[in-house]
């Protein structure tokens, strides 16, 4: 499903979420879609899914808006960090109801999902651990196989053995039926590999659009002597500095060999890393 946003805007009172922002999910994805809190990346994802209007701007889906179209909310499907369900209901109920909203659900993938995670259906939501509640939210985004299916903090609670086997199921089920997945995490270094494309949001302006393998082939950080390093990076794009006791690390656009060619030490830029420099505050990105 084409998604377009179009100098996407959300006010709250005076101050923006999000600031006209534009682009393009032109086809089926892992997105990892990142920034610091406050970014804008919730108040995208609630106006991706139809559950709130923007202010100006707008988000079309296969060329239609998706707030109030049941059509376009059954092919969306949005997993917070909590909240998503309602605390008195029983998981089997949870599974039941969404099993219904989604035509794309897949039975036995639930209760396969059910069985790894160890999930009590008769428990019910108020009784769960945050692991668990954030499990289920996990099984629920999987089993509908939605178009579009938005991960947002998913794993909150889960240890990492957990966390790790999400990710797996996520890649296999991907692999065997491709689907837009948008990813937004505060863990990159644990899922920037499952990424095809990432985006980075900073006090609601988009400020990173690119494939993630153009991302980690682009960019390197190069350290080396102080004034040398200053001198190779004079006309190149510069993403950040660190200084230390006349040595400097410069995080750059550039090749790895290339500096490696000019006698530095060169290495790439994690994507987490990257994110860092593009949003930090006082640099500006």
């Amino acid at each position: 499903m084409r998604i377009e946003v179009k100098n996407l805007s959300k006010k709250y009172k005076k101050q923006h979420a999000l600031n006209n922002v534009s682009f393009t999910l032109e086809e089926p994805k892992i997105y990892g879609l990142l920034g610091r809190n406050g970014a804008g990346k919730t108040t995208f994802m609630d106006i991706l899914s139809g559950n709130i209007l923007a202010s100006e701007g707008k988000i079309l889906i296969n060329g239609k808006n998706p707030f109030d179209n049941q059509e376009l909310t059954e092919s969306i499907c949005l997993m917070k960090e909590g909240d998503n369900f309602k605390k008195d209901l029983k998981v089997k109920n949870v599974l039941k109801i969404f099993s219904y909203f989604y035509p794309t659900w897949d039975h036995k993938l639930a209760d396969d999902l059910i069985n790894e995670y160890n999930l009590n259906l008769n428990a019910k939501i108020k009784s769960l651990s945050k692991g668990m509640e954030s499990s289920l939210g996990i099984i629920v985004g999987l089993a509908s196989k939605a178009p579009i299916t938005i991960f947002d903090e998913p794993y909150i609670g889960l240890d990492a053995p957990s966390r790790q086997k999400f990710y797996e199921i996520l890649l296999e089920e991907y692999q065997t039926e491709k689907r837009t997945i948008i990813f937004s995490t505060h863990l990159i270094d644990e899922v920037s590999l499952l990424f095809e494309e990432v985006l980075i949001l900073q006090e609601g302006s988009l400020v990173l659009q690119e494939n993630a393998d153009t991302l980690r082939d682009s960019t390197c950080a190069v350290s080396g002597n102080t004034e040398e390093v200053e001198l190779y990076i004079k006309d190149k794009e510069v993403i950040g500095k660190k200084r230390l006791a006349g040595t400097m690390t410069a995080y750059i656009y550039g090749s790895i060999e290339e500096a490696k060619k000019q006698g530095f030490t060169a290495e790439g830029v994690p994507i987490q890393e990257l994110m860092i420099y593009l949003t930090d505050g006082k640099r500006g990105a």
